[in-house]
């Protein structure tokens, strides 16, 4: 890896900012819209985005991993190593988040109901949720009993750490490469650094942009090297969950990509210039309305 393209090099080029702009590393990474047009609304024009249903459906899944897998820890640290209450309890909690996600589920019936739904979003965003929840279920439980089947004296900490071994929506301040100081990851990997998205929808390249962007910062934080990303996408095919891994090196090609990315959307908020629409509008962007 390029020395210069490392975190920890934020205050010199071709990391440190060129503009003072503060941008969120989804606007950078996510290039639904080709122009960065997306980016100019939001920031320069002040315009606010409507969420699609394929949005709202990506936050609940979101939600349902993260709300399992901390519920998770908490449960073993009240717990400890007694398994039956553990597993009884984590199967008792899918109605608490189906009652706390009331609300977004009624604005995805609405859409719906509008008739605004693609074929990929037929099946019932319930019935996803329940698959969801049963695949992580049985994924927690069986880690669970491995580990105390090879560890009978393990104590409560050390079970949580081998039972869900990353740390969930981690708080990073983005600051010294010109992001948001309030970034959250999906989850970060102690033993062998490594960042992990999850994603629900078609694989993108870049996609590989998030996870590299999330690598920078935490090397700019913590002054150690993280060469390793992970994507985990999950799509319904036929009424089933499938689950795909991409786990890539973050080379320095995926750094410089970024970089650019980071400079030309801080370009366009910076002098508030409008990049035009894209070539190939997607309807489902949220701000597809002020380009029509």
């Amino acid at each position: 890896m390029a020395e210069e393209l490392r975190g920890w090099n934020w205050h010199q080029p071709p990391l440190e900012p060129v503009y003072d702009v503060r941008l969120p590393l989804y606007q950078i990474a996510g290039k639904y819209c080709s122009s960065g047009r997306d980016v100019y609304l939001n920031k320069v024009e002040k315009k606010s985005g409507t969420p699609n249903i394929a949005m709202l459906r990506g936050l609940l899944f979101h939600s349902l991993i993260s709300f399992l897998l901390v519920r998770t820890k908490k449960l073993i640290y009240l717990h400890g190593t007694n398994n039956e209450i553990i597993s009884r309890e984590l199967n008792s909690s899918f109605p608490e988040f189906m009652q706390k996600s009331a609300g977004t589920l009624r604005k995805i019936e609405e859409i719906s109901c509008s008739g605004n739904v693609g074929n990929d979003e037929m099946l019932s965003t319930k019935g996803c949720l329940e698959q969801i929840f049963q695949y992580e279920f049985y994924c927690i439980t069986s880690r669970l009993q491995d580990v105390l089947t090879r560890q009978p004296y393990i104590g409560e900490d050390s079970l949580a750490a081998q039972v869900v071994p990353f740390v969930l929506e981690q708080q990073l301040d983005g600051s010294f490469l010109g992001l948001s100081a309030y970034l959250r990851s999906d989850a970060y990997v102690f033993s062998e650094p490594m960042i992990v998205d999850l994603k629900f929808g078609p694989k993108e390249p870049f996609h590989r942009l998030t996870t590299t962007g999330y690598a920078l910062v935490m090397e700019a934080l913590y002054d150690f090297p993280i060469n390793i990303g992970c994507i985990v996408y999950g799509e319904f095919k036929n009424g089933r969950l499938h689950i795909q891994k991409d786990f890539h090196i973050i080379n320095d090609e995926l750094r410089q990509w970024f970089v650019e990315e980071r400079d030309d959307k801080m370009r366009i908020v910076y002098h508030e210039a409008d990049p035009g629409k894209a070539d190939l509008c997607d309807e489902k962007c949220p701000y597809f309305t002020f380009c029509t």
